[in-house]
């Protein structure tokens, strides 16, 4: 079966590339304990909280000026002004997992006053109510105005029940959607028929003519989420992506 990248994490790891380059010529550092913090399995939408805990092993007073996460989701930091040499650290925080899907290994940074970051690993798995066929979507060279049209299949991620999706109010503004009810089979190369045993939507999705505004007049390329709502799974944030150029 096909396997999909979270896109908004690999959007979002760029940030800290430069960060945890550093990180791991660091000398001085912080460690902690486990050295991977096990996660589990989490829904996605699902908030909490985390207590990581280690010592400082550098020799000295560590400073810290902030602390952040990779990505998105980390909110409500709690952290030490000071680190005192071989004393413990304790660094707490919530994660939203929203808008994630399938394996994560967000790093928590530490940041001291001299610039030097200190990360934490973590890593689990984040289990979406939904499988897409199809996540992403070329509308190739664009032109505002234009209509484009992809069609995909959805189905719960335990297979037993057809999915009850819609458009999210703000996704409908630029795009619209048909739902046919029917069921599908998958192959071992992940190749998605219609005549299985799986309840499912056929969505076809159509723009309504993308509008090009504010920051979209800067740059050449296009990329749109496009998010979906359910009453059953309200916590849910399925998503697929729109991708192309303006001309």
């Amino acid at each position: 079966m096909k396997k999909f990248f979270n896109t908004r994490a690999i959007i979002g790891a760029s940030i800290f590339a430069s960060a945890l380059a550093t990180a791991a010529f660091a000398i001085d550092p912080v460690v902690f304990t486990p050295a991977v913090y096990p996660i589990g399995e989490v829904n996605q939408g699902d908030v909490k909280h985390f207590v990581l805990k280690g010592a400082n092993v550098s020799g000295k007073e560590i400073k810290l000026e902030n602390v952040m996460c990779q990505g998105n989701g980390c909110s409500n930091f709690k952290f030490p002004a000071s680190i005192a040499n071989k004393g413990p650290v304790v660094v707490e925080f919530d994660m939203d997992f929203s808008e994630m899907e399938g394996p994560i290994s967000p790093t928590v940074v530490l940041v001291g006053t001299d610039g030097k970051p200190y990360t934490a690993a973590m890593e689990g798995t984040v289990k979406a109510p939904f499988f897409f066929s199809e996540k992403m979507f070329d509308a190739g060279y664009y032109t505002a105005g234009e209509k484009r049209e992809w069609s995909f299949y959805v189905w719960e991620t335990d297979k037993k029940a057809r999915p009850d999706l819609t458009l999210s109010e703000e996704s409908a503004k630029d795009f619209s959607i048909k739902t046919k009810n029917v069921k599908v089979k998958v192959d071992e190369n992940g190749k998605v028929t219609e005549g299985g045993k799986i309840p499912a939507l056929k969505i076809t999705l159509t723009t309504k003519g993308l509008s090009r505004e504010g920051w979209e007049q800067k740059q050449q390329s296009i990329r749109k989420f496009v998010g979906f709502k359910s009453k059953k799974y309200p916590k849910a944030t399925p998503e697929v992506l729109v991708v192309g150029f303006w001309k």
